[in-house]
């Protein structure tokens, strides 16, 4: 039986936290929140820019933390197909605040990377069922937003 503590140490979660922290994991996370499952290829298109090393280090890693689950198809071609283990839907539940919380964001729009911006993976299926997408702002938008706040001179 573990005992309560006052303790803050996070040695336990270390595992998982650096099995998240990789660029594609939340992302890939979240991919799979949003469909139930995928197969691969689905994967690699839900997630436009994603190189396919990465893809299946990140899927490697996050099945080893046994967040998403690999299943082999028995068919012909032999196709394999991905999604959340219960954990990995607790985790995505648990993330929810945070992306919620980064959408709204005064300055989310001025960070958001053109290259998550088209990606079916950017937006988010909540778990009441609503999809929500960035308020990012166009490049023209954020120059205009620049020359509107900059001194003038």
């Amino acid at each position: 039986m573990v005992e309560e503590s006052t303790c803050n140490c996070l040695c336990f979660v270390e595992g998982t936290l650096d099995a998240i922290s990789k660029k594609w994991a939340l992302l890939v996370i979240n991919a799979l929140g949003n469909h139930e499952t995928l197969r691969y290829t689905e994967l690699m298109k839900e997630l436009e820019g994603i190189s396919p090393k990465s893809l299946a280090d990140t899927l490697t890693e996050l099945c080893h933390q046994g967040l998403v689950r690999r299943e082999p198809l028995t068919e012909i071609p032999p196709r394999v197909q991905y999604y959340l283990t219960e954990e990995g839907k607790h985790l995505r539940k648990a993330i929810d605040p945070l992306l919620q919380w980064a959408l709204t964001r005064a300055k989310a729009p001025a960070k958001c990377s053109p290259r998550y911006k088209n990606a079916k993976s950017h937006l988010l299926k909540t778990t009441d069922g609503q999809v929500k997408k960035c308020n990012c702002a166009s490049s023209k938008e954020l120059d205009v937003r620049k020359r509107q706040t900059m001194p003038a001179a």
